[in-house]
């Protein structure tokens, strides 16, 4: 199942979503501030991030982009910010979705699996091509090319 990093300043939120995700059959690893989450980030490789957007040592829009640079991994936003001027700007920086708490436990599923569809859905649309030399192969279709 999908691994995922969630990250937030607040320890009940943490056991919450840790609670529920790995109910959900998801691998989680957890992390209350930045820097503890980019070192999560590289060594867990999760294929997506619940992400608060006030953490005690970092601005969560500035995480956000962060992550986006390092790789192109889908990003939820769970945060208390429910103005408009946070949520917009939350999506342009980089989230995929944007839920605000207080937050029910089956949309925050839900709207998991949403994302985690849609990736797997654009993965699917890239071709799986091998070249060697003048020799292309694509993997889907399984044709060989000169």
């Amino acid at each position: 199942m999908a691994k995922i990093l969630v990250i937030d300043d607040e320890q009940a939120i943490l056991d919450l979503v840790e609670m529920i995700l790995t109910r959900e059959q998801f691998q989680v690893a957890v992390a209350s501030n930045g820097k503890t989450a980019l070192t999560l980030f590289d060594s867990f490789n999760p294929d997506l991030v619940i992400l608060d957007l006030m953490l005690p040592d970092t601005n969560g829009h500035e995480l956000c982009k962060e992550i986006s640079r390092r790789k192109k991994t889908p990003i939820v936003m769970l945060t208390a910010k429910d103005d408009i001027v946070d949520k917009v700007l939350g999506l342009e920086l980089g989230a995929d979705d944007y839920i605000t708490k207080p937050f029910d436990t089956r949309e925050l599923i839900a709207r998991i699996k949403a994302v985690l569809r849609r990736m797997e859905s654009n993965n699917d649309l890239v071709r799986k091509l091998v070249e060697h030399g003048d020799l292309v192969i694509d993997l889907d279709n399984r044709t060989v090319k000169r």
